[in-house]
């Protein structure tokens, strides 16, 4: 596939370089865990850029064949100051949280968990999965909500019908669809099919800042191609760009107001702080190990028989970061 008309250069730390305006983050590929460890390809947080609008976290997996890998097992684990977005292509995934959610993620619909101060959750591919496709997603949740009740909400997305092919917009607003889910942030996020031979423009708020995964086919963005499992992302300053496909594809766009903090993420935790971070593990650490009283759970109670939770790492020399 051709790269663009202007030159292409790599470098270390997932980037490609930044190829007329569009700056190109190639995906790592990194081990989920297990003794058949399902592998994800991430591009978000790369050494290149942290953040899209609030969004800080971005894995890209399958076609998974199950049989071979296990699918997704993930057992219970914590949360904090972030949200995360469960969206399918292919398969089903069981979810259940701290908030006494119990809902199954299928393609097409959306399952946003919003952690606030702190939240658990476990996420298990079903017995009928074969095939597990998709792409699992957070963001950061402005200074205002980081200590926000948790909470869980599920919406089917309505598709919308563009010039050039069809959309899903499963949060903030696009091609004049505006989704209903409460994200604490000027966000976008949307599951994008071009047909053959398309060409779309896509009208974004001059503010915002975008960036779109291929997932399949084959697309550029104001002429600079994308290869499968690369993220294309576009800064402020912009109020449309088109997309053009010869084949057809499919595409995952995030998008939003730039978050405007810095903040620090570790494991499964986001704060603004190292202090922010080291405070939820030992919390976490204490709830599944010597256990609190009832009702002063900070990631909330979780039904029995269900996997041994998660331990948390350990924590690295010196102090964490913030970035952003």
């Amino acid at each position: 596939m051709p790269r663009s008309t202007a030159a292409v250069h790599r470098d270390l730390g997932g980037s490609v370089g930044v190829v007329d305006d569009v700056q190109i983050l190639q995906p790592r590929e990194v081990p989920l865990g297990g003794p058949r460890a399902m592998t994800v390809r991430r591009t978000l947080p790369s050494r290149a850029r942290s953040l899209v609008g609030g969004w800080c976290f971005l894995d890209h997996y399958g076609p998974d064949d199950v049989a071979a890998t296990g699918g997704m097992e993930v057992p219970r684990h914590p949360h904090t100051a972030l949200a995360t977005v469960s969206w399918l292509f292919t398969g089903e995934i069981e979810h259940r949280d701290s908030t006494g959610a119990h809902a199954m993620v299928r393609p097409g619909e959306l399952n946003l968990m919003t952690a606030g101060r702190g939240v658990s959750h476990s996420e298990f591919s079903t017995p009928s999965t074969t095939v597990l496709h998709g792409v699992q997603l957070w963001f950061a949740l402005p200074g205002h909500a980081v200590d926000s009740d948790p909470a869980f909400d599920h919406h089917v997305p309505e598709p919308t019908y563009v010039p050039g092919g069809i959309a899903r917009v499963f949060l903030g607003e696009l091609f004049d669809v505006r989704s209903p889910v409460v994200t604490h942030g000027a966000l976008t996020g949307a599951e994008i099919l071009l047909d053959a031979d398309a060409e779309t423009v896509v009208e974004v708020p001059v503010g915002h800042e975008h960036a779109m995964l291929l997932d399949d086919g084959d697309v550029s963005i104001d002429g600079t191609a994308l290869e499968q499992g690369e993220l294309g992302y576009v800064g402020t300053g912009r109020a449309r760009f088109t997309l053009t496909s010869r084949a057809g594809a499919r595409l995952v766009l995030i998008g939003g107001e730039p978050l405007g903090e810095r903040i620090v993420m570790w494991w499964n935790f986001v704060g603004r702080s190292h202090d922010d971070v080291v405070a939820a593990r030992e919390r976490w650490m204490r709830e599944i190990g010597e256990g609190v009283p009832e009702g002063e759970e900070r990631f909330g109670p979780f039904p029995e028989g269900q996997p041994a939770a998660l331990p948390a790492p350990a924590l690295p020399g010196g102090r964490l970061r913030a970035r952003g």
